[in-house]
Parts: C-alpha cells; sequence; structure tokens
C-alpha cells in the first residue's frame, strides 16, 4: 500500500485512516460508506453509453473493441451529499446477458448488482493519484483546484478483466479520525 501511494505522491501518513481504507481497499466501497457515514447511499448516473475504445492493455483490449462508459455519483440518500465520483469502462462481451441488463437499466451500484448475481470477482489496484478537481469541482462543493483523491482497480472474473473503475474524492472528504 505504502509504495503504491509514495509512487502518486500521495503520502500515507497524511492521509486519515478511513482515506487510506477507500484508497487501498479491496471492497465494495457503498457498503463500506454507508458503515462509516452512518447512511444509505444511492447512485445517481451521470451517463451511460457505448464506445469504441482506444487499446486498453489493463483491460486486454485492442483497438476498436466496444465498451460501456459509465459515470456516476455514490450520494447520501438522506443528505443529497455526493461522496464518490467513479469512471467505469464496462467489457460487455465478457458479461452474461442478464447480468448486462441489470447493470445498464439499474440504479444500483455495481457491488450490489455482483453480489445479486453472485459473481465472482478479483480486484487489482492498478493506479491512484492526486489531482485538481477541475470539472468535477461542482459535484462536491469544493474549488477547481482543491486536491481530489483517486484510485482505479480493475474487476477480473473468469480469468478475464471485465471492468475498470476509477473512484475520486475531494481530499478535504472522510478527516474524521475513529
Amino acid at each position: 500500500m505504502h509504495q503504491s501511494l509514495v509512487k502518486r505522491h500521495i503520502e500515507p501518513l497524511k492521509l486519515s485512516s478511513f482515506q487510506r481504507i477507500l484508497l487501498t481497499t479491496d471492497g465494495t466501497l457503498t457498503e463500506i460508506l454507508e458503515a462509516y457515514l452512518l447512511e444509505k447511499i444511492q447512485l445517481v448516473k451521470l451517463s451511460e453509453k457505448l464506445v469504441i475504445t482506444k487499446s486498453i492493455p489493463a483491460l486486454g483490449l485492442d483497438i476498436d473493441t466496444q465498451v460501456i462508459e459509465r459515470k456516476i455519483l455514490l450520494q447520501g440518500k438522506i443528505s443529497l451529499n455526493n461522496f464518490i465520483y467513479a469512471e467505469s469502462l464496462i467489457v460487455p462481451e465478457r458479461l452474461d446477458t442478464k447480468l448486462k441488463d441489470r447493470l445498464i437499466k439499474s440504479q444500483e451500484p455495481m457491488g450490489r448488482v455482483w453480489l445479486e448475481h453472485k459473481l465472482e470477482t478479483f480486484k487489482e489496484i492498478i493506479d491512484s493519484a492526486i489531482e485538481t478537481a477541475e470539472d468535477l469541482s461542482e459535484f462536491f462543493n469544493i474549488a477547481r483546484e482543491d486536491k481530489m483523491l483517486s484510485r482505479t482497480y480493475r474487476v477480473i472474473s473468469n480469468k478475464k478483466p471485465i471492468v475498470m473503475i476509477t473512484e475520486k474524492f475531494p481530499e478535504s472528504y472522510f478527516l474524521k479520525s475513529f
């Protein structure tokens, strides 16, 4: 963990315990957030569309492969606060038809859909980063120059990568110690 964070100029000792958990866990963020925040989390889809990719080695994809590009927010159901922004690239040809349809039609986070379908998965963190918020600032009511922390991981099922997800949250979030 330490090496992956430091490599991206993220000093682990400057992060709260919960920020370190969010950046390094291979668990489902929705349930982790609910436990921490004591609030149900809902998904807000910002966009979802089929796109033709360039080469994506982390997903084992060549040029001109069709993927679903999905952008969402994980939001408190009561507070309506946005806690996480996520971008996903989903390889539809590697998913069961029922699972693919449920992901597209659902307003549920992916982790919950995977549990519902009892999909066996392995998550591999491939990157973490710190960057300025830019356009994402509007979702979190922060300045464009404020920092965001992120992690990118791929989800593997049946020995093939099926999804790559990047999750981001403001550096100023989740500072409370416990």
